[in-house]
């Protein structure tokens, strides 16, 4: 087989919920402009078909930071500053944007806020590390991780500010909570009468399509609040100007997006020229990024999706596997993907300290590999080969897709053509919808 120009790449990812469009109705389109009402796309050219596109000098991504930065700030001036933001808030030479705008006169920061895993990312999934201060500037760092709504919106007024900035690297997939973290704080800054202003960032496994089933709203919870396709194709950017222009229709934030400049949506991370920091303890490199879509679905099953090895989401597996399975995965001709028999001991997590037996994802071609289809093709062969398979007791598996159909249809049997057959219109009607919202060509 003829390797794809984007090279061969070892990966494994973690994925979430899906489904189709939810009861309360189709989404409405947006214009292609605008973030909904009462916002307003901001500062330094961050409205579609502004500068977004443009070439950046040396051939590297400029992120919305540095894009504020160049500003002068100019959007944040005379106003009381808090930042959401975790260790991927970083400048092109790897420093901390708390760090800098600390230091900076022109910009009034008086607190941060620390999402899911925390400030420093110190603490694991579905933790966070609590209220402290920072040692390095001395600033009160809130902790957000389980608020929303009206107690967030108490923490911003304790807070004293004007305006919530987030900056946070995303992966694309609807279950990385940071999205709603976005979306609770935009939420919440709505209903505590203070502005948004979101600095974007890469999507690391691009933005050419979304795919995946669509969120139905019964199943919404942290890992996905609202009807969207598992694996968007949109940057945090984009997803704030949809959520204010689709969801958060009945009390919009003031919203102001400042765009990237030199990120295309077929551009893997690898091609922006930036650093990577992992943005979980579980999320080490942009490899585990591309197949999270796919194997976080592991999450919702008895197999370990490979937490506690040095390659999480890389390698799925369980006691009792053996080579059958990924013989099985390997028949299915998926594009863009090859699986390797694989032995792995995870040191926390799932199968702690037992030797499982599983799969290797191994990426040749990134733009032909679709890790939703291969985490469904994975789910449906690990059913079929092994006898031990089973879905966790509380069908978390239904909150990671956004319903219970990827595994009823893999219950009774479906192969992957008929498992996305059945979430295809929704995708489409999402698509439509995304299509109003892109900043990027």
């Amino acid at each position: 087989m003829t390797l794809s120009r984007r090279g061969v790449l070892g990966l494994a990812g973690t994925i979430g919920s899906a489904g189709a469009l939810g009861a309360a109705g189709p989404l409405r389109s947006g214009p292609a402009g605008a973030t909904g009402a009462g916002g307003a796309t901001g500062a330094a050219g961050s409205g579609a078909g502004g500068a977004a596109g443009a070439t950046a000098a040396a051939g590297r991504v400029r992120t919305g930071f540095e894009r504020l930065a160049a500003d002068g700030y100019a959007a944040l001036a005379g106003q009381k500053v808090g930042v959401v933001t975790n260790p991927t808030g970083i400048t092109a030479d790897a420093r901390h944007l708390v760090d800098v705008l600390h230091a900076d006169e022109r910009v009034d920061l008086v607190a941060v806020f620390g999402p899911e895993h925390g400030f420093r990312g110190t603490a694991q999934a579905g933790d966070s590390e609590g209220a402290s201060r920072d040692p390095a500037t001395g600033l009160p760092v809130y902790d957000t991780y389980d608020k929303s709504g009206q107690k967030l919106a108490d923490v911003f007024t304790a807070a004293g500010i004007d305006t919530v900035v987030f900056d946070i690297q995303d992966v694309g997939a609807r279950f990385y909570t940071y999205i709603w973290t976005l979306y609770d704080c935009m939420r919440a800054a709505a209903l505590a009468g203070k502005a948004v202003v979101v600095l974007d960032r890469p999507n690391p496994v691009g933005g050419r399509r979304a795919a995946g089933p669509v969120l139905e709203r019964p199943y919404a919870s942290f890992v996905g609040r609202e009807p969207i396709a598992l694996a968007h194709g949109m940057t945090a950017a984009e997803l704030a100007r949809l959520f204010n222009g689709e969801f958060l229709t009945d009390r919009p934030v003031r919203l102001r997006t400042v765009a990237m400049s030199g990120w295309r949506r077929e551009s893997f991370f690898g091609e922006t020229g930036l650093p990577w920091v992992p943005p979980s303890p579980n999320m080490p490199t942009p490899d585990t990024a591309l197949a999270y879509a796919g194997t976080c679905l592991f999450e919702g099953t008895n197999l370990s999706e490979g937490r506690g090895t040095t390659t999480p989401f890389e390698v799925v597996g369980a006691e009792g596997i053996d080579r059958r399975w990924a013989e099985a995965a390997n028949a299915l001709g998926l594009p863009g993907v090859w699986f390797r028999e694989a032995y792995f001991t995870p040191t926390f997590s799932k199968h702690v300290g037992k030797v499982c037996g599983g799969v290797r994802l191994i990426v040749h071609d990134r733009e032909a590999f679709d890790p939703v289809r291969a985490g469904i093709g994975l789910l449906i062969t690990a059913r079929r080969v092994w006898s031990g398979f089973g879905w966790r007791a509380d069908h978390w598996i239904d909150r990671l897709t956004g319903s219970d159909r990827v595994r009823t249809l893999v219950d009774a049997g479906a192969d992957v053509d008929e498992v996305a057959g059945d979430w295809a219109a929704g995708l489409a009607r999402f698509g439509a919808v995304r299509a109003g919202y892109l900043l990027y060509p």
